[in-house]
Formats: structure tokens, sequence, C-alpha cells
């Protein structure tokens, strides 16, 4: 049993996967929503503050590697022109928005990359991200419990 626990943490954990995918996994092996949205939560949340205090120094070493070099101004350049310019006129709002939407491409990692590139403050930064990320696994769970309870959303 606690193997499942564990999966649904590390799942929510995971880059693009996080928690839009951890929760739908926790209720499908059967565990307690309450306890899956938790876990996802808690799961989805570990690697933010790591993510928002190192990045840029993790990405400026492997800017001396060739091929990262090319991908990391990639990053840079497909961010910083659709997706920072709304993040960085809107500040902390933004970003707490841009991770509550539950789509891929939008999340804690996505959100925490957004904040470090732009140079935003770590605490305003970690409580958008958190609210966020409760916002969007509030959704998430509850589309999962009204999968559970039978309820046709569609006719």
């Amino acid at each position: 049993m606690i193997e499942k626990y564990l999966l649904v943490l590390l799942t929510a954990a995971t880059p693009i996967i996080e928690l839009r995918g951890a929760i739908p996994l926790g209720i499908a092996m059967g565990l307690p929503l309450l306890e899956v949205w938790l876990l996802a939560l808690i799961g989805n949340l570990i690697p933010v503050p790591f993510i928002l205090l190192g990045i840029t120094y993790i990405l400026s070493q492997l800017k001396q590697l060739p091929r990262i070099h090319n991908l990391v101004i990639h990053l840079r350049k497909k961010g910083g022109t659709r997706l920072y310019p709304k993040i960085q006129r809107w500040g902390w709002l933004g970003l707490l928005i841009f991770v509550s939407i539950p789509l891929p491409g939008t999340g804690a990692w996505t959100g925490a990359l957004a904040a470090s590139f732009l140079n935003l403050r770590f605490w305003p930064s970690l409580i958008s991200i958190t609210v966020g990320v409760t916002v969007a696994s509030i959704f998430i769970s509850s589309l999962g419990f009204i999968s559970m309870s039978g309820i046709k959303l569609l006719s």
C-alpha cells in the first residue's frame, strides 16, 4: 500500500505529468481521494523551492556544454516571447493564474522556471505557485470525484 502512495507522490513531483497525472493515477489505484489530493499537492510542491533557488545557477553551468547551451537559449526564447511578458506584467497574480490552469505546459515546474528566468522574488513566487497548485489540484480532484461518483456531465 505504501508503494501506491509513494508512486502518487513521485508522479506529482515529475515534470510535465505533475499532479494532472498523479491525481487520476491515485484514483485509478483505488486510494482515498483526500489522501491522493494531499500527496499530489505535496509531491508537486517539493521541487519548487529548489527550482526557484538553483535553476539559474544550474543552467549557467550547463550552458558550458555545446548541446545544452542551445537548449537553454531555446527555452528562454520560447518563454520570453509569449509567456514571460504576460507573467511579468501581472507579477505574482500572473504566476498564480498561470500555475492554476491545469493544462500541459502549465504548472509548478514551468511556473518556477518562469519566476527564475524573470528574477521574481523567492517568497512571492513560492506563495503564488503554492496557491496556483492548490487551485489546480482542487479542480483535478473535483473531476476525479465526479468520475468516481458516476455523475454524467454530458448526456
